[in-house]
């Protein structure tokens, strides 16, 4: 469909961050403010602290180039309960994972999508589906990975069901929650986010 993916870094880094912030103010998300809070204020700074990467993602329409959509990827140490995950998973994740007998989980690095979302602006949302922009999102990780080895992603999201759903749909699996961070909560509805896991290997390109 011509997608284009796109560092934010080499973007601010092109034009400067001024025109950058310019550019970002197309993106529109009333489903889900944090998601347009972030590009808006918080991508370029955590760009700049290699904190997390934002990639925004272009489609062509009426001979130009529009911002359909965007995520960001950032590494963290998350900790997965052993019950959620089935005898195949725990030998595949102690490949990977340390397992703490005291607190019955296993503590790994992965990969966290932190932010994906579509661009409702225009409705130039109606250019890419939910789907496309996901496995956008996860060949990216999936790039890296086959450099520096792992195959597992996570992310959190607000627990409602046709979030839920969507996840699963596309090989996510619900391993736990976390609750929300006081600067968090004018954001997001509910007191937690949902935590779910997928295995890339498993995904195709």
């Amino acid at each position: 469909m011509g997608y284009k993916v796109i560092n934010l870094k080499d973007i601010y880094n092109a034009i400067g961050e001024e025109e950058t912030k310019e550019i970002l103010k197309d993106y529109k998300c009333d489903l889900n403010k944090d998601v347009e809070y972030f590009i808006k204020e918080k991508a370029i700074e955590f760009s700049k602290q290699d904190i997390a990467e934002t990639f925004i993602v272009t489609s062509p329409y009426k001979q130009k180039q529009v911002i359909v959509g965007y995520f960001s990827i950032a590494n963290k140490v998350t900790n997965v309960k052993k019950i959620v995950l089935s005898h195949k998973k725990r030998k595949r994740f102690l490949r990977y994972a340390k397992y703490d007998a005291e607190s019955n989980s296993y503590f790994i690095a992965l990969p966290l999508l932190g932010q994906i979302g579509k661009n409702f602006n225009n409705n130039y949302n109606k250019l890419i589906s939910g789907d496309i922009l996901l496995k956008l999102a996860c060949n990216k990780i999936k790039e890296a990975q086959d450099i520096l080895g792992g195959r597992f992603i996570f992310l959190e999201c607000e627990d409602k069901d046709k979030l839920r759903e969507f996840y699963e749909e596309n090989g996510f699996v619900c391993f736990g929650k976390r609750n929300l961070e006081k600067d968090e909560r004018d954001k997001n509805t509910g007191e937690y986010l949902l935590q779910m896991l997928s295995d890339l290997s498993k995904i195709d390109n």
